[in-house]
């Protein structure tokens, strides 16, 4: 009959992981893939930094020996010895054009990702999934050329003019004299650039909803609209602000689309609030003067207004993460 001494059962326990261990190989894997992660946060985080500070470096000297009020004025002349330059026009035309394309775009995506997760059959959810992706995929510059050649003409017949003659008595749909690209066409324009993002992302939050919760409202006799008003929106409602920030920074920040698109209003030209006027945003205004970068004091000028659409896309993203988290917390 064998024995076991105490000093034999003590080493037995006492052992660790040895190397070559699975436990040893898990947590070594654990440090590696902890550390990857945090100089990946670390790197953005830097990352943003630099690119604000190399933003404030080359803004400020222009913001000094700018003769113009800068968040007031509405021209933007950096010709000559003299800068004269302000971002009224430029944030006005970006914000509107954006939150235009915003109030077109949201509701059409999560429609479509209701569809596409509730609604459609498992054969037709696939490809239509499949489809409204690829326009994620179709570049800008088509997008912008489609628009000033193709929708463009069917837009004025029967968009601007009908919208003008029922709606012209509000200063936001009165009518102007620009032929051309206006801020809403180039929001139809952005609409669609930003279906696919707001729709990916609604699509897999709305898959993610727990089957009980949704199997314990159709239980209690809620018709399919029902449940998905109770169940499927409320457990979304994160996600759908977080893909509505993206489509939001990714429309705010457009470049060539509006720039082939949007008709640039020459100087002189009558100012108007309304949706069917002309004039330029942060991006295409860089885009547009690109040539003009032949001094520091120039190129500050336009790194300024780049600044501020650095700031407000920041902003935007920091908003939608203080809503996200109130929800969250709310849900809870």
């Amino acid at each position: 009959m064998s024995t076991i001494t105490g000093a034999s059962v003590i080493d037995t326990v006492d052992q660790g992981p040895r190397p070559g261990d699975k436990a040893s190989t898990g947590r070594t894997g654990d440090r590696l893939l902890s550390g990857a992660a945090t100089g990946a946060g670390l790197f953005v985080i830097t990352l943003v930094v630099l690119v604000g500070a190399f933003l404030v470096s080359r803004a400020v000297p222009a913001l000094a020996a700018n003769q113009a009020n800068f968040f007031t004025s509405r021209v933007f002349s950096v010709d000559g010895g003299t800068l004269r330059f302000g971002i009224a026009d430029l944030l006005w035309v970006t914000v509107l054009s954006s939150i235009f394309a915003m109030v077109l775009a949201v509701p059409v995506a999560i429609g479509v990702a209701l569809f596409i997760t509730q609604y459609a059959p498992r054969r037709l959810a696939a490809p239509a999934g499949y489809l409204i992706d690829l326009l994620a995929a179709v570049p800008s510059i088509v997008y912008g050329l489609w628009g000033a050649k193709v929708l463009l003409p069917p837009y004025r017949e029967h968009v601007q003019d009908p919208l003008s003659n029922a709606l012209g008595w509000i200063p936001l749909f009165k009518p102007t004299s620009v032929s051309a690209g206006t801020i809403l066409l180039v929001s139809i324009v952005l609409a669609i650039m930003i279906l696919p993002i707001v729709t990916a992302l609604s699509r897999e939050v709305f898959a993610q909803t727990p089957l009980t919760h949704k199997e314990g409202a159709l239980a209690l006799g809620a018709t399919r609209w029902e449940m998905i008003r109770t169940a499927v929106l409320p457990f979304g409602r994160p996600g759908v602000i977080s893909a509505s920030m993206l489509g939001l920074g990714r429309a705010l920040g457009e470049t060539i689309a509006v720039t082939i698109i949007l008709s640039t209003l020459p100087g002189g030209s009558p100012w108007s609030f309304s949706v069917f006027s002309g004039g330029e945003t942060f991006a295409s205004r860089i885009a547009n003067n690109a040539s003009e970068f032949d001094s520091p004091a120039k190129t500050g000028a336009f790194i300024a207004a780049g600044l501020v659409l650095f700031v407000l896309t920041f902003a935007v993203n920091a908003v939608a993460r203080i809503v996200i988290e109130r929800r969250k917390a709310f849900s809870k």
